[in-house]
């Protein structure tokens, strides 16, 4: 049975990021006062008073230049919420972010969406065979619902 995996922004990406963002602009990190915000460096919830920063990404970017996809307009760029300084990377365990509805959606690999899965009912595992049992979807990004917000990318394991 395959295993599908979540992976993390890559920490070297992470410190790009923290310097200028992919839209070019310089990070604030910032204490924040409420915690609970899905950092995608680690894969966790903010804990309170913890220095995150809000950052503009774009998921396909550096794994359309190393695999040499073109995905043109789907090089989408996005918020997403990283620590302000260090991270000590995944803990492990079970998916992250799996309390609210999520999409899973299918990318092909130049970079195109192929579609995607409202994930309703939790089942992750189903939504992830479904996806990569069409041989064209090269990775799967899982996104929010609420604000569309890139969350992880999985690929074949």
């Amino acid at each position: 049975m395959p295993t599908y995996l979540p992976r993390p922004i890559a920490p070297d990406v992470v410190e790009e990021l923290r310097t200028v963002d992919d839209a070019g602009r310089p990070a604030a990190a910032f204490a924040d006062r409420e915690g609970g915000a899905p950092l995608r460096c680690c894969l966790r919830r903010s804990e309170r008073g913890e220095t995150i920063a809000l950052v503009s990404y774009a998921p396909l970017r550096r794994w359309a230049a190393r695999s040499g996809a073109e995905p043109g307009a789907y090089d989408e760029q996005g918020p997403v919420f990283v620590h302000g300084r260090g991270c000590p990377g995944p803990a492990g365990g079970g998916l992250p972010f799996t309390e609210a509805h999520r999409t899973v959606r299918r990318y092909s690999a130049e970079g195109h969406i192929l579609g995607g899965e409202l994930v309703t009912d939790g089942d992750f595992a189903r939504a992830f065979r479904n996806a990569f049992d069409d041989p064209a979807v090269a990775l799967v990004h899982v996104r929010a619902v609420e604000y569309g917000c890139f969350l992880y990318e999985v690929r074949r394991g």
